[in-house]
Order: C-alpha cells, then sequence, then structure tokens
C-alpha cells in the first residue's frame, strides 16, 4: 500500500464466531478511510450474504446505495433508499465451500468532512464451484454531515462472522 495508508485498527474473529466486527473512536485526522474484509458467515445462503456497516451507531433511514452485481451466468443491479445500514458487499456462509472466505473493498471519502459521507465497495462471494458464486460492486450513500468515529459490521442474515474472519481499517492522508 502506499506510504499514506495508516493501519487505524483491525480485528480478527476468535473461537465461536462474533456477531458483529466493530471500529470506534476513529480519529478525524485522515482525509478517507478504507476497510479490507476478509469474512465468512455462520449462517446459510447459496447466493452468500451481505455485509452490513452502521456509522456512529445511526439506523433510521438514511442510508441508500446502487448494487451491480455478477452471479453464476447472470447479471443484475438493484438499488435501496431509506435504509437502516449500508451495503459493504458481498461474502460466503455456510452453504459455500467449507473454510473460504470472501473479500470486500470499501473506500470512505471525505468520512471527517461536513458534507453526506459517499462509499464504495466491492465484494465477492465463492463456493469454488462453477455455479452460486456472486461478485458485486456498490455506490452508497450515508445521508449524514457528521463525522464517522464508529463503524459496526455485520451479517444481513444476522448470523455470526465465522472464526478467522478479520477487518483492517485504515487511515488515508493527501499528502
Amino acid at each position: 500500500m502506499a506510504n499514506t495508508y495508516k493501519l487505524i485498527a483491525s480485528s480478527t474473529v476468535g473461537s465461536g464466531g462474533a456477531a458483529s466486527i466493530d471500529f470506534s473512536s476513529i480519529p478525524s485526522t485522515y482525509t478517507d478511510l478504507a476497510l479490507l474484509v476478509s469474512a465468512r458467515s455462520v449462517g446459510g445462503s447459496n447466493y452468500g450474504t451481505q455485509l452490513k456497516m452502521v456509522f456512529n451507531n445511526s439506523g433510521g433511514t438514511a442510508y441508500s446505495w446502487r448494487n451491480l452485481e455478477g452471479y453464476d451466468s447472470t447479471a443484475g443491479s438493484n438499488n435501496a433508499t431509506s435504509q437502516a445500514y449500508g451495503h459493504g458487499g458481498l461474502f460466503p456462509t455456510a452453504n459455500q465451500t467449507a473454510s473460504t472466505f470472501g473479500s470486500s473493498n470499501i473506500y470512505i471519502p471525505n468520512y471527517a468532512g461536513s458534507a453526506n459521507k459517499s462509499y464504495s465497495a466491492e465484494g465477492i462471494a465463492e463456493k469454488n464451484a462453477a455455479t452460486d458464486w456472486i461478485i458485486n460492486m456498490v455506490a452508497g450513500l450515508w445521508a449524514n454531515t457528521a463525522a464517522i468515529n464508529q463503524i459496526t459490521l455485520t451479517t444481513l442474515n444476522a448470523s455470526n462472522f465465522a472464526q478467522y474472519s478479520t477487518a483492517y481499517l485504515y487511515g488515508i492522508k493527501n499528502s
């Protein structure tokens, strides 16, 4: 990574899994944030599960996104408005190949500024087979002008993150 990336915090899920991954006390001294997640859910779904992101413990209806995805031999898109969480990409569940983890790369520009917060995410959930894989790209918005000082990650299927799931939060400076 570039010299301007600084690791703020990291988290590795231990034995028994975890319901959430939390980053708190995020300093406002950087220009942007990058969140790199390698995860697996212990719940089941043929096409993976969604990584849910909540900023500053704020649910409500402030999140919206547009999602482009490819799965098996099909392409699709969807969008959502007035959501209680942000879409942070997709990753495998217990129905995918054992010990296979997916990845999400999330970029949050101007996270400490006074404008609404946009973000982008890309993720992949695969089954190590010709079917049941999915890749996606997300453009999202948190309609809130507060600086982001906390990020909480959970799964859409409300199951735990599997042991060895990891998340790394980086601060990025322009200089």
